[in-house]
């Protein structure tokens, strides 16, 4: 019956610290932490080990649930995988813990108003992006490949492979492709 901690930021440039130290205050034996967007729980390889870490008479604990989920179905999904484990929750800001029918009701009342708020959020920044396009303000991200279409001309003329090329200019393989078919 271990408590084990679960710590999650959106970007690379966020800090864990808060977290993790709130965690280790909570009395987790060990936490898992990572960097990711929480909109899905495709491609969280720190929440898939933490999954396989718990076991029966556990119970995760993270700060907040919308670091656990963004969305009200991913986060339905987990909590009952995790209770058909004999695994609890327990989230210390909203002070949740699903072993009470009270913090089951919350829990799912909280994990809508977390998908609401990614959407709305959604939302506004499409309105900005919309809005500096309008004004000619927004130009998209600058392409690279084709950025560098005159040195894999080059490197394709020199019997480079596709691979190689997109190795040594640092793009994908795909774009070396777009390149030479937009070319044609």
């Amino acid at each position: 019956m271990a408590l084990i901690g679960y710590a999650r930021v959106s970007t690379t440039d966020q800090d864990l610290t808060t977290q993790l130290a709130r965690l280790k205050e909570a009395g987790c034996t060990k936490a898992f932490s990572e960097k990711k967007t929480g909109t899905t729980t495709n491609g969280r390889t720190a929440l898939d080990e933490c999954l396989a870490y718990l076991r029966e008479g556990d119970t995760l604990v993270f700060t907040k649930i919308d670091r656990l989920a963004r969305s009200a179905r991913d986060l339905q999904n987990l909590i009952h995988d995790l209770e058909a484990r004999g695994i609890t929750i327990h989230a210390l800001d909203q002070n949740i813990d699903t072993r009470t029918p009270h913090g089951k009701a919350f829990l799912g009342m909280l994990a809508i108003f977390a998908e609401f708020e990614t959407n709305i959020r959604k939302e506004r920044q499409l309105e900005g992006i919309a809005k500096a396009k309008e004004e000619g303000v927004y130009k998209g991200r600058k392409a690279t490949a084709q950025a560098k279409k005159a040195e894999i001309e080059a490197l394709l003329s020199a019997g480079m492979t596709k691979p190689a090329i997109a190795k040594q200019l640092g793009i994908s393989v795909a774009s070396v492709y777009n390149v030479i078919k937009a070319a044609s």
